[in-house]
């Protein structure tokens, strides 16, 4: 097949996500081809199945803001009747399915191309559901000729928000081999030098993601007496304030940010706990990556997250903003060596067995065959 993806380029799970199953159909003999404003993070453009198209933006006075949608949607009209595209499979909802369908009814005269959309997320639960977005994330949905989620809780959300229940569930995964533990990596060494216990939060640091909860769970187990340290990967808007909270704590020194990284299963890999005490996650793809690296996960009881963990055997899960018990059960987990090792190693065997690309990139492509097959016999 011959597919088009877009995904927006940043830091964040649809990007990954979106990324990494093109990547996946590539080394299964499909042709992809990103469609976007610049290079996917976690892209291999190098392979020869994968191809990228930049979307150009155009510079006009009379535009306050540019029109990425429109440029978004001629770019894929462009390369769709181009390289003879059998789908376009974008991800997110606003703006990419719009304009995907846009750019199908632009060139339907000379061939039909199949719009599928995967929802990831806060497109529904956040800008979807916004009365002023609602009407045009609605008309996506019903207008693209195949619709996912990446859990059962969005697809339920999605049903609740917009009366639209033609959703197929077919979750994020991981690669196995790509996500292993590390047990003697160099980098255990440099962020960990005096043997303390690594504890890890990934995220794109928005306030949903409510990363200052991650400080006060450090310094409750520091105050406990244990020797931990907290690695924070990503950047965003609430860096400043977890730097100083953790200076109010007195735990900088204890605090490491090491940005925006392109190999996250790096730093997982030499974690000893993975914290993730947001107030709303559709899946939790960091949850699961962690879980592949053999780390336990301090996670909140919301959305997908129930769906990836199970409480008591791969982590444990707590209401929000309760950090009294996510740092006891922390403190559980760093004391007692046998049970983080039991957590990591079912942690490990659940996502293998539930989440791995052998399980779920079939089921992609079932669906692709299962929409392409639709869409012929409707224009037949």
């Amino acid at each position: 097949m011959n597919i088009g993806i877009t995904v927006y380029p940043t830091y964040g799970g649809s990007g990954i996500v979106g990324s990494e199953l093109g990547q996946e159909l590539a080394e299964r003999g499909h042709n992809v081809h990103f469609i976007s404003s610049i290079m996917p993070m976690r892209l291999n453009a190098n392979h020869e199945r994968i191809h990228f198209h930049e979307v150009e933006m155009m510079s006009y006075p009379l535009f306050e803001h540019q029109p990425y949608d429109l440029a978004l949607a001629t770019k894929m009209a462009t390369v769709a009747r181009a390289e003879n595209l059998d789908l376009l499979h974008v991800h997110y909802a606003i703006p990419h399915s719009i304009s995907a369908v846009l750019a199908r009814e632009s060139i339907k005269q000379k061939r039909y191309v199949p719009v599928i959309t995967t929802l990831h997320g806060t497109d529904i639960t956040l800008v979807g559901a916004d009365r002023s977005y609602l009407p045009i994330t609605r008309y996506g949905l019903q207008q693209s000729d195949g619709v996912t989620a990446v859990s059962k809780f969005l697809k339920q959300a999605t049903i609740e928000t917009f009366d639209f229940d033609e959703i197929t569930v077919i979750p994020n995964f991981i690669c196995p081999t790509h996500y292993q533990r590390l047990a003697d990596s160099p980098l255990r060494k440099e962020l960990a030098p005096n043997g303390e216990r690594l504890l890890t939060h990934v995220s794109n640091f928005r306030a949903v993601k409510r990363p200052i909860d991650c400080v006060e769970i450090l310094a409750k187990v520091r105050s406990a007496g244990e020797n931990a340290r907290l690695v924070l990967v990503g950047d965003g808007p609430e860096m400043s304030a977890v730097r100083y909270r953790a200076e109010q704590l007195g735990v900088t020194d204890s605090v490491l940010h090491v940005g925006k990284q392109s190999n996250i299963a790096d730093y997982l890999g030499v974690s000893d706990i993975f914290l993730l005490p947001s107030e709303l996650e559709s899946f939790g793809l960091a949850a699961l990556e962690a879980q592949a690296c053999e780390v336990p996960v301090i996670a909140t009881r919301i959305g997908g997250i129930p769906e990836v963990i199970n409480d008591g055997e791969s982590g444990f899960l707590s209401d929000i903003g309760d950090v009294e018990k996510m740092s006891s059960d922390t403190l559980k987990l760093v004391r007692n060596e046998d049970m983080r090792r039991s957590f990591g190693e079912r942690g490990r065997e659940l996502a293998v067995q539930r989440y791995s690309t052998n399980e779920i990139i079939p089921q992609y492509i079932a669906f692709y065959e299962k929409i392409l097959g639709k869409a012929k016999a409707n224009n037949a």
